[in-house]
């Protein structure tokens, strides 16, 4: 098993939690009080880790929402990856995936440069363009399955020649693709149904499910489903609704004290599931 999934497993197993932080960080959405700050994404991010450290398992960067403010932006994320604490998996939402040499050069980012757990690619090119990823034993690799945006039914729930919707062919190909153990997918707790389908056809599988929060999917149903035999082995993204809490703040403490409180919400309801 990849040294990240032992971690991941032993923070679940020890918190009772699958609580995965989406560090969404929008300067154009943060409380105005970090907006005054030299470095407000930064201090933003400092506080969503204080206020939840205690529940989480893993910390989610997306990508896109440092990368589009260029270099001042790759510099919060290399500081928000140091602020994580080092229990915590963190996972690098980049959905990278290119013909073999750049994505040995995404790898390299990711894994070596900013040495994230994990990372999210597409597999739509196919095995030669996730073998650089997968080459990184140690790590863990979540291939995009069924996701939860509307436009899933696009490709990804579309029927191959042989009836089978296409997210089934990706998940048994993961299955073939993963080296000791260092493969998950990405699948959607609003995939009403198919997340137990899913976790039933990939038992050895770590599963990162977003869509639960802003989007609706159902919080204790993708906890139920989207475990293995161990009650371990999956993450709950929540970002928007955990991040950006309603209400005005007049300190970072106020804030930081409306986080904590839906985090230890989330968590205490995972609780109730896993024990």
């Amino acid at each position: 098993m990849s040294a990240v999934r032992q971690k991941a497993n032993l923070r679940i197993s020890s918190t009772k939690s699958l609580l995965c932080v989406g560090l969404d960080s929008d300067p154009e959405k943060i409380p105005e009080v970090f907006s005054r700050m030299a470095d407000p994404v930064q201090a933003f991010n400092r506080s969503v880790i204080r206020a939840t450290r205690e529940s989480a398992v893993a910390y989610k960067i997306n990508t896109a929402f440092y990368e589009a403010r260029g270099i001042p932006g790759l510099r919060d994320m290399e500081h928000t990856l140091g602020e994580i604490p080092s229990e915590c998996m963190t996972i690098a939402d980049a959905k990278r995936a290119d013909i073999g040499n750049t994505s040995r050069k995404y790898a390299q980012a990711f894994f070596d440069h900013w040495p994230f757990d994990a990372i999210t690619v597409a597999p739509y090119m196919g095995f030669d363009s996730l073998e650089p990823f997968f080459s990184y034993t140690g790590k863990l690799v979540f291939v995009l399955c069924l996701t939860s945006n509307g436009g899933s039914r696009d490709f990804e729930e579309q029927r191959l020649h042989n009836g089978r919707p296409l997210y089934e062919a990706v998940l048994e190909k993961v299955n073939l693709w993963q080296q000791e153990g260092n493969a998950g997918v990405v699948v959607g707790a609003t995939k009403s149904g198919l997340l137990g389908e899913l976790r039933r056809r990939a038992p050895g599988l770590f599963f990162l499910i977003p869509g639960v929060g802003a989007q609706g999917g159902s919080l204790e149903d993708a906890v139920r489903e989207g475990v293995d035999a161990d009650g371990e082995s999956a993450v709950i993204n929540v970002s928007r609704s955990l991040i950006y809490p309603d209400g005005s703040f007049a300190s970072t403490e106020e804030y930081e004290t409306a986080v904590a409180l839906e985090a230890r919400r989330l968590h205490d309801a995972m609780k109730k599931v896993l024990q």
